[in-house]
């Protein structure tokens, strides 16, 4: 699994940061969480494929976050993308994906894809390999945070079965599946062979003010991804613009059981945008701050 993030800026781009959008890269799937202007150009220099994204996920329909999808949908178009784009978002975006099309597709071929409105908190999106769950924020304006959760894996060891001379094929697809085999007439519980390794989970908190869902997304989290706009020394601006502070997004990671957390959607207003990191770790200690291009290996 790697994370990828392709723009980390507030409200305003910088020189050094592009509008909100990241990738999470997991065995065929390319999830792109929110489309900032500017997010088709940010993925080409990042090396990924437009074609080969498989979802999108809109947090919120402001501007920062949402003015990238018409420009990169029409490059996908005309990048060999064969199947169809799911596109995931609150109430209200099935409107504005046909609202941009009836502008957008006079010009060019927009490609095939389906708009799936969230409208409850919990899980809306499960297979085999992972599950995706969405939970109502607060920022003004219909606004949803999101959580990936892969399922645990049952590993096989593999100095025990080549100690014990088990060939590959359907008997390790069978332990695998978490079944007693048979090998050489004798017994193999899939408990000796196998171990089940946790999933990985992976939060984003988007542009919201502190609500109990911040800490539904964040609990257990192997990474989450939170905007911090602003320090405590601008909470009047956090407020009044309803976002989250550099403190208050490392004291939902200290109360939820975090392992990392990644700080993101940073305001213009700071000079140095070290001031947030710096913040943040008075409270949590293992966090970063993102910065656009950066990848995160889990």
């Amino acid at each position: 699994m790697e994370i990828t993030f392709l723009g980390t800026a507030c409200m305003q781009p910088t020189k050094e940061r592009s509008h909100s959008a990241f990738i999470l890269s997991f065995e065929a799937e390319n999830l792109l969480f929110d489309c900032g202007e500017g997010t088709q150009r940010q993925i080409k220099i990042a090396g990924i494929k437009p074609a080969k994204i498989t979802k999108l996920f809109i947090s919120h329909w402001h501007g920062d976050h949402v003015l990238g999808i018409p420009g990169l949908m029409q490059t996908m178009g005309s990048s060999q993308f064969a199947k169809k784009l799911l596109i995931y978002g609150p109430e209200g975006t099935k409107e504005n994906i046909k609202k941009l099309n009836e502008i957008f597709a006079k010009y060019s071929d927009i490609i095939e894809h389906e708009v799936i409105e969230i409208s409850k908190d919990g899980t809306f999106f499960e297979n085999d390999s992972f599950s995706l769950e969405a939970y109502k924020l607060d920022h003004g304006i219909e606004t949803i945070g999101f959580k990936f959760i892969e399922k645990d894996k049952r590993r096989i060891n593999v100095s025990k079965i080549k100690k014990l001379g088990i060939p590959e094929g359907p008997l390790l697809g069978k332990l695998q599946n978490g079944k007693n085999i048979k090998f050489k007439d004798k017994e193999y519980k899939a408990d000796e062979l196998t171990k089940i390794v946790d999933g990985k989970i992976v939060g984003y908190i988007a542009d919201t003010v502190y609500t109990s869902n911040c800490l539904k997304i964040a609990e257990d989290c192997d990474l989450l991804i939170s905007e911090s706009s602003f320090t405590s020394e601008h909470n009047d601006k956090a407020e009044q613009y309803k976002h989250i502070t550099a403190e208050q997004a490392a004291s939902i990671a200290n109360q939820s059981n975090v392992l990392k957390l990644a700080l993101t959607h940073v305001s213009q207003r700071y000079k140095d945008s070290n001031v947030i990191l710096e913040e943040a770790k008075q409270t949590f200690q293992n966090v970063i701050l993102a910065h656009d291009f950066l990848k995160i290996k889990l």
